[in-house]
């Protein structure tokens, strides 16, 4: 059976950067950085890494976006933006 894992994409350190979260494995999150700031990162943008990084959209996924904070327990803080969508691994990453 084909695993399925979450891959996020978020900004830190002022860059998107793009990750698949591999739970329950010792391995390391394979991760994948943009080399700018501003605007997100495209659909193709984030397709291309996803496939670098060996995975790719199941398929029908939609990327869903979430806000957070950077300090949860204050309402003025900074907003964080967070994508999430779920994807399979085409070369046995996180197997």
């Amino acid at each position: 059976m084909e695993r399925e894992f979450t891959a996020q994409m978020s900004m830190r350190a002022g860059r998107w950067r793009l990750y698949v979260v591999l739970l329950n494995t010792t391995q390391r999150w394979p991760e994948h950085s943009f080399n700018r700031t501003h605007p997100v990162p495209t659909f193709t943008e984030r397709a291309e890494a996803l496939s670098v990084l060996g995975f790719e959209p199941v398929p029908g996924a939609e990327w869903e976006w979430t806000e957070d904070r950077e300090t949860l327990d204050d309402p003025a803080s900074p907003v964080i933006l967070i994508a999430a969508l779920r994807v399979r691994s085409w070369t046995g990453a996180g197997a």
